[in-house]
């Protein structure tokens, strides 16, 4: 399945605003945030495990284990970001 990323203030000026993922189905955010922490030194300093990065399934605040669909959008960003 394809899925929509999104990156936010910090993350954004490191990683780049937007790609398309292909993921297998029924992945979580959790295991995205993973596979992505294997794509580069960046991505694997940015969205460490401990370091707070805020996640969000389709616009909506979301914990780590809700699941991802076909063309669903996933933004990560740190807790508090400027406008």
């Amino acid at each position: 399945m394809k899925v929509n990323l999104r990156f936010f203030a910090s993350l954004r000026e490191r990683l780049g605003a937007a790609e398309v993922v292909e993921l297998p189905a029924g992945t979580t955010v959790g295991q995205l945030r993973e596979i992505l922490q294997s794509r580069s030194a960046d991505h694997a300093e940015l969205l460490a495990r401990g370091r707070a990065v805020r996640s969000a399934l389709n616009q909506l605040l979301c914990r780590e284990d809700a699941v991802l669909s076909e063309g669903a959008e996933v933004a990560f960003f740190p807790p508090v970001t400027g406008g």
